[in-house]
């Protein structure tokens, strides 16, 4: 069924919501069993087109560079090319010896990295869009908490580098509206105010909701946010 779904232009992928497709994989960190090596913990399952390419090296450096920030925030990384083993860990020795990219040099690659040269994890996962390129992944980021569900799926195309302020950001939010019952509202960041549900659809439950905690505010009956301080956020969610 994937192969007929991929030769007629669709592709088939996992949604939010889903527990995440099983795999067991060769990696330059060894053998991995995904995800049920990783039960418990959040992790971050991402794409790159192809090894010794520019944007990949600089997204690869980036991510590196970051790898202890994630790791605080108990969420381990996870990539993937469909390329061999051996083009791993040449690409990988190359970025820590001879890379300099703004500041970052020296940077040494410690999250596993997918040898996947038969496009069996890209397939499941719907990595390969052929309207893309058939051959290459796309720079796809899947978010998995720790009971092994995807949370979060954003895709982008060959041409574009990720941001990876982002994608820290929305690993945090994740874990923030998991842990405090709430909704994060555009470019939200630890320390803005959250969505908080409303108590009903009338005033007088807008109007009882803010008295019963001082920190809510209700903008209208459908719209209500809430302090949440920053050391609050990162006490609960980051490892101090």
């Amino acid at each position: 069924m994937m192969e007929e779904t991929q030769e007629k232009g669709f592709v088939s992928m996992p949604r939010i919501g889903e527990k995440a497709p099983s795999f067991k994989a060769s990696t330059t960190q060894g053998e991995i069993n995904f995800p049920e090596d990783y039960k418990g913990e959040w992790t971050i399952l991402f794409s790159h087109p192809a090894d010794f390419t520019p944007v990949c090296t600089s997204e690869f450096m980036t991510f590196a560079s970051m790898a202890d920030k994630f790791e605080a925030a108990n969420c381990k990384l996870i990539g993937l090319s469909v390329d061999g083993l051996y083009s791993h860990i040449a690409w990988l020795r190359t970025i820590k010896e001879k890379i300099e990219y703004k500041g970052m040099k020296d940077v040494e690659v410690k999250f596993p990295l997918i040898d996947d040269i038969k496009m069996d994890v890209a397939n499941k996962y719907g990595m390969i869009q052929p309207g893309e390129d058939d051959t290459k992944a796309v720079r796809a980021v899947f978010y998995i908490d720790p009971e092994g569900v995807i949370r979060t799926i954003i895709y982008y195309p060959l041409s574009l580098g990720r941001n990876f302020d982002e994608l820290y950001r929305v690993l945090i939010a994740l874990k923030t509206a998991d842990e405090f019952g709430v909704a994060t509202p555009a470019d939200w960041r630890p320390g803005d105010d959250v969505i908080v549900p409303t108590a009903g659809s009338c005033g007088v439950a807008e109007e009882r909701m803010s008295q019963d905690d001082p920190d809510v505010k209700c903008h209208d009956w459908f719209f209500c946010t809430k302090k949440l301080d920053k050391d609050e956020v990162e006490k609960k969610v980051i490892k101090k």
